[in-house]
């Protein structure tokens, strides 16, 4: 078979070479203003990533996703596994966001804020051209080995603080600091995931590189129904800039020399040498495009030495570029701000709501009364509750309403761990003559003597409602720790 009929008519991805081997990259900065300005962010995002683990609110870490005891910790405000609804409409909204940013803004996200590319651009690059030069000069084979070595050594160490800040985050830094500091034997699982996060950032930055934009990140592939025509992006005028061609004499005095109208672009490739994905940007917006603005530095560099206007390569969008206007007022650019205002708006409400404690009363499995030897009639229920709290409550279960009807001694109190739920069967007695005009309703408090109280509506049943022989008690029953749902409705 003919290697012809195999060969691409065009590359397919810019870190591939044409036999499918890797194309390494490195691009040469471009120092311009967009350059400056990113750099700012970078560091100050930088700086803000390492801090905030070490910072408290309230008490509490600034940021904390422990996953082991399912708690998040946001500014001092923890969230445990039972608020799933603001979970989930946080989430909603955070994608709500993305949305909408990429349709006004392109892949600012990319470009200036991903930690792929803050890292990438700003610590590991700069490592790389410290320890073997810039990449437009050429450095000899002989002194890049050890200087390989050294780069090497220089990313292990980075990677290691990473990987530590990182883990800040799930961990807290109080037990990170523990692992640091004591023996891999006293705590060899979280000595191996201390050192295989670092082995990941170490593979990340220093192999995979921009791989990872390029082939595993799946928001370049959701640019195509995130963008529209009105979106900003990094654009190439190609009205202004074709037919691209070196720079061109003058013809001489009395020289019949007939030149070409070309326009601005001279064909340097600067903005391909300095794209981080290896791109160019005059083939149009593509995938691997991270919209950082390398190639409108490095190609307004140009402009500014041969004296043509800058803006060749702009943030600009493409109708703008094709027919000269911009329309910013378009449906996805009110819809989106109205989804985002509605979800906010029930999220406020839910948190509002949100108390010191989370109350679930319902009735038990089994019959829906019996019969004590007393006489007395007796409901089956079970209570679950959630202390929101970081140190233990204990929450007193009551009958408010009517008089005559008590619970069991010993099922009157439940005392549950900071942050934590549990759930426990407690019988209501009352006498059979309560029953006269059949079922009637309970009110049960469950409070915690700290301000927390919290009242739920239960129906009573007894033997009017059968017209047959009451069942005889059942075996006392103890309190349980199973936290499985009961059966029955909830109070919301």
């Amino acid at each position: 078979m003919s290697d012809s009929l195999l060969k691409p008519n065009e590359r397919v991805l810019s870190t591939l070479n044409e036999d499918g081997s890797r194309r390494w990259l490195k691009p040469r900065p471009s120092r311009g203003q967009f350059w400056k300005w990113r750099r700012v962010v970078a560091y100050a995002l930088i700086a803000i990533f390492a801090i905030t683990p070490f910072t408290k609110v309230n008490g509490k870490q600034t940021i904390l996703l422990d996953l082991m005891e399912r708690q998040f910790t946001f500014f001092g405000k923890t969230f445990y596994p039972h608020d799933t609804l603001l979970l989930g409409l946080f989430l909603i909204m955070l994608f709500v966001t993305i949305f909408l940013v990429t349709a006004l803004f392109g892949r600012v996200w990319c470009g200036w804020i991903c930690p792929q590319t803050v890292y990438m651009e700003y610590v590991f690059r700069p490592i790389e051209r410290l320890f073997e030069g810039d990449p437009s000069k050429r450095t000899p084979k002989k002194q890049l080995g050890f200087r390989r070595f050294l780069r090497f050594v220089v990313y292990l160490i980075v990677s290691a603080h990473l990987a530590q800040t990182f883990l800040a985050y799930f961990v807290g830094t109080a037990q990170l600091h523990q692992w640091i500091l004591g023996s891999p034997f006293n705590h060899p699982v979280a000595f191996l995931v201390v050192a295989g996060t670092t082995g990941l950032m170490l593979f990340d930055f220093g192999f995979f590189r921009e791989q990872v934009c390029c082939v595993v990140c799946p928001y370049a592939r959701m640019q195509s129904v995130l963008l529209d025509q009105d979106s900003l992006i990094i654009t190439y005028d190609e009205k202004r800039g074709e037919p691209r061609g070196k720079k061109r004499r003058k013809p001489k005095e009395g020289e019949d020399l007939e030149l070409p109208q070309l326009g601005d672009c001279i064909d340097c490739t600067m903005c391909v040498q300095t794209c981080p994905t290896g791109i160019d940007i005059r083939d149009g917006l593509q995938l691997e495009c991270i919209g950082c603005a390398q190639c409108i530095d490095a190609c307004d560099s140009i402009m500014d030495k041969i004296g043509r206007p800058r803006g060749l390569i702009r943030y600009s969008s493409e109708r703008a570029v094709k027919e000269g206007k911009h329309k910013f007022i378009r449906p996805r650019v009110i819809i989106y701000p109205m989804i985002l205002a509605a979800i906010f708006t029930g999220f406020l409400a839910v948190l509002q709501t949100t108390t010191d404690a989370s109350v679930w009363i319902g009735r038990e499995r089994g019959l829906p009364f019996y019969t004590l030897p007393s006489g007395e009639i007796t409901n089956q229920l079970r209570t679950r509750i959630t202390n929101r709290h970081e140190e233990p409550r204990t929450y007193t279960i009551s009958i408010v309403d009517p008089e005559g009807v008590h619970i069991s001694a010993g099922y009157d109190s439940l005392t549950v761990e900071g942050g934590q739920e549990h759930s426990a069967s407690f019988p209501i007695v009352t006498d059979p003559g309560m029953f006269s005009n059949g079922p009637f309703d309970v009110t049960i408090r469950v409070e915690d003597g700290l301000g927390f109280s919290k009242d739920t509506v239960f129906e009573m049943k007894g033997p009017a409602t059968s017209g047959s022989t009451p069942p005889p008690a059942p075996p006392s029953i103890e309190q349980n720790d199973d936290p499985a749902q009961p059966e029955g409705e909830s109070d919301g």
